[in-house]
């Protein structure tokens, strides 16, 4: 299965990014093979709508599951739209995200970790 995880670099020793819609890079994975592609984020400095953009390219790399940090309102809504399912609060390095995940220690997050100005915590 296809994954994706935000990540601060180019490959599966790279630390997870806690962003999603800004992060530095969508590490595209299967899961069975560990084979994988490195996207460098186009929407790491847009003025605006990088949630939903960045939503959108996911969608677009066929991933099933995302893993980040965190995930703001619009990007989760396009994400759960395409039925795809987000797990926040992912840490450490992309290898060990794609271990935990596959071990199921994450739980879906049925709704935004953030709020839509860049990275205010929902309360």
């Amino acid at each position: 299965m296809k994954i994706c995880i935000t990540s601060e670099g180019k490959n599966l020793d790279s630390n997870v990014d806690p962003r999603f819609g800004r992060c530095q890079y969508f590490i595209i994975v299967d899961t069975d093979s560990l084979e994988f592609e490195a996207v460098e984020n186009p929407n790491i400095d847009s003025m605006g709508g990088a949630g939903i953009q960045s939503g959108q390219l996911v969608v677009s790399k066929g991933a099933k599951s995302v893993l980040t940090g965190n995930v703001g309102p619009n990007a989760h809504q396009v994400l759960s739209a395409a039925g795809i399912s987000i797990f926040v609060g992912v840490s450490g390095t992309v290898k060990e995200a794609i271990d935990g995940y596959k071990k199921g220690e994450y739980k879906e997050a049925n709704k935004p970790s953030v709020g839509s100005k860049f990275g205010i915590p929902n309360k």
